[in-house]
């Protein structure tokens, strides 16, 4: 088990009705929020109504930039940096799911950037300050709620990059498990991928895998993904299972679930990245191509061990042919693709995709090379 330093200091708030206590806890960070949101969805549930009265009654006046995309643009955190200036905000209010609270973030450390936000996500530039924020998550899956990462795609170049830095932390996060009842099977689905991708690729690429701790914390979140996940699409009125699932996909990313590994990559996200900011397709969706195929990448080049013990721990399989199978035909009852074709991806694209890849996979410092990633895609198709 190696050296590590775990901090986080995101104050989370979970349960039912706690959306509210946003506005107390946003007015000791200032007076004027740019209150960050999708296409509508809080609009809907509720949250928006619940939001924008909490903050108005503590004294928090509000500057609304709606509309971010299910994989945030550039353009669209530019023109919230620039709203962010004009209107005076001092603090960041992101109600929604992943997507939401990316873009928040990078408009929070823009704001407060002589230079251009992009520099953050090319490495010309590390974020040391932004503006306060505060989170409503209305979609589990990514952990953004609790982590300082942050990931925007370039629409003009095609590069779906990522940024990170303490500053990024949200102050408070209120995670209000009924704000999910009414989620599409579809985002149910994408959510429990992403949550599951989290904590697959430390536990698969870790340097030392002798940290039994760190191995329980990632079955056990894994086993109550995919528990809830099940429970769920059979009763999406399922409160607890909601619950489980929403704290489940934020512990999957706040650092927790890699603390002793050591070095590790995120390789999966790394291709990832190129399908999403390419084909615009859900970021769950593509994980669920690329996961299966990596699996069966590593069990060639690193043997059947981790995906053994995995197997064992989250499936009750006992083999490593097993284990991606079980992996597989989770996601395929999820509803969420496990092939390039089924995503309307063709595999003549493979060459064009690794080549975009590989830019992240350079960026990240990653030893792969393009022609093995092509052979990953292939094992996608």
């Amino acid at each position: 088990m190696q050296n590590f330093t775990f901090a986080n200091p995101t104050k989370i708030i979970f349960g039912k009705a706690v959306v509210a206590k946003l506005g107390p806890a946003a007015a000791e960070a200032g007076k004027k929020a740019l209150l960050v949101y999708g296409g509508g969805s809080i609009k809907k549930n509720g949250v928006y109504d619940v939001l924008t009265e909490s903050l108005r009654k503590n004294g928090v006046g509000i500057a609304e930039h709606p509309g971010v995309k299910p994989n945030p643009v550039l353009s669209h955190v530019r023109a919230g940096i620039a709203k962010a200036r004009k209107e005076g905000c001092d603090l960041v209010v992101a109600a929604g799911g992943g997507s939401v609270i990316d873009e928040a973030k990078a408009i929070a450390a823009g704001a407060l950037f002589s230079g251009d936000v992009w520099d953050f996500f090319c490495g010309k530039a590390q974020v040391r300050e932004a503006l306060p924020l505060f989170t409503a998550l209305t979609l589990p899956a990514t952990g953004s709620e609790m982590n300082c990462g942050c990931v925007v795609t370039n629409e003009a170049t095609a590069q779906k990059f990522s940024a990170q830095g303490p500053a990024m932390y949200p102050r408070v996060s209120a995670l209000d498990p009924e704000t999910t009842l009414t989620l599409p099977r579809e985002q149910v689905a994408n959510g429990a991928v992403d949550s599951l991708a989290h904590i697959i690729e430390g536990y698969f690429t870790a340097s030392d895998t002798d940290a039994a701790v760190t191995d329980e914390i990632v079955h056990a979140l894994a086993r109550s993904v995919v528990s809830s996940t099940l429970r769920i699409l059979e009763d999406p009125a399922d409160y607890n299972a909601r619950a489980s699932m929403m704290w489940s996909a934020t512990l999957a990313l706040n650092g927790l679930a890699s603390c002793g590994y050591g070095r590790m990559n995120f390789i999966n996200h790394a291709v990832e990245h190129s399908l999403s900011a390419i084909y615009d397709i859900a970021h769950g969706a593509g994980l669920a191509i690329v996961m299966p195929a990596w699996f069966r990448h590593h069990l060639e080049t690193d043997g059947p061990a981790r995906l053994e013990s995995f197997g064992r721990a989250v499936f009750g399989v006992k083999t490593a042919d097993r284990t991606i199978k079980a992996l597989e035909a989770f996601f395929r009852k999820a509803g969420a693709p496990v092939r390039l074709k089924e995503a309307g991806i063709p595999a003549k694209d493979i060459p064009e995709i690794a080549e975009n890849a590989m830019q992240l996979i350079r960026l990240w410092g990653m030893k792969h090379e393009q022609p093995e990633i092509e052979k990953i895609l292939k094992k996608a198709k």
